[in-house]
């Protein structure tokens, strides 16, 4: 009886690598890793504002220009219902959340591939390249919240008591965020295609999201969207819910906001055991 001997272009099976995931092992060595991260966050911003006649203020700019961009002409050319609150205030609500995610998204996408000159020199645990394009986002968007302080006050607005619910809401989206961010950084290696296709969906999800519009109009919005909406994009209850908190003084829609709670830890585990299955690849490939 013949055997089949193996390919010559391929290993012999005994020679082939397989990696092991080890989960508990991997957090530790990433919590392990945690300076490097506040280096590298460091070194983004120094970056990005260093030699800058506004330095920090341009963290304003997005947020605060689509806001006025939305105020004036959203506002104005269609009849979006705030339930009450100041429309200044409805679209900055909306806009900060949805900021932080697609700026994470944006650069944590690529943070593999524009920093191959220390994968390929220093070992370290690769997921902390695109977890420091997360945390330049989030000091960013804590930058641009006091724009949202000084607009309560402006308008003589309060935040309602329900924001008690906002710690819950920032764990969900950070959660999904992180998860989404190291799927596509780890994609992108491999396919850079994703590269040029990303902003454009980032874009279009944008108007997606109840970012520039209210959620809350049920002839347009029925409850089976709804449900379908926050699988689709598990961001559409939380940018609803701090909405709802924040602004309404009412609780998120906790239906949906359990959907997407469980997609996003299904995103998250999914898209860390993904990109650690991916990473050995990374320094041969990019």
């Amino acid at each position: 009886m013949s055997v089949q001997a193996p390919a010559l272009d391929a290993p012999v099976p005994q020679l082939m690598f397989r990696r092991r995931v080890r989960p508990f092992a991997m957090v530790r060595e990433l919590w392990g890793s945690r300076d490097l991260i506040t280096v590298l966050t460091e070194r983004d911003l120094r970056v990005r504002y260093k030699q800058t006649k506004m330095g920090f203020a341009w963290a304003f700019a997005t947020p605060v220009l689509m806001m006025i961009v939305f105020t004036v002409f959203f506002g104005k050319a269609v009849d979006i219902d705030t339930n009450g609150a100041p429309t200044a205030l409805f679209f900055y609500v909306g806009l900060l959340p949805w900021t932080f995610f697609a700026s994470s998204v944006s650069s944590g996408s690529v943070s593999i591939i524009t920093n191959l000159s220390l994968i390929n020199k220093v070992y370290c645990p690769r997921e902390v390249f695109p977890l420091a394009a997360i945390v330049t986002a989030a000091v960013d968007t804590l930058i641009a919240t006091s724009i949202l302080a000084l607009l309560f006050i402006g308008y003589g607005e309060m935040p309602r008591s329900t924001a008690v619910w906002v710690p819950l809401l920032l764990l969900i989206q950070v959660a999904f965020t992180v998860g989404i961010t190291l799927i596509l950084s780890s994609m992108v290696v491999y396919l850079r295609d994703l590269r040029n296709i990303l902003p454009m969906v980032v874009q279009f999800a944008m108007f997606a999201t109840p970012v520039a519009y209210s959620f809350d109009d049920n002839e347009k919005f029925s409850p089976t969207f709804r449900t379908v909406a926050s699988i689709v994009n598990p961001l559409v209850p939380i940018i609803d819910g701090y909405r709802r908190t924040i602004l309404d003084g009412e609780a998120p829609r906790l239906g949906l906001l359990a959907i997407s709670a469980g997609v996003t830890v299904v995103s998250l585990i999914g898209g860390y055991l993904l990109f650690k299955r991916l990473e050995t690849g990374f320094a041969d490939v990019a």
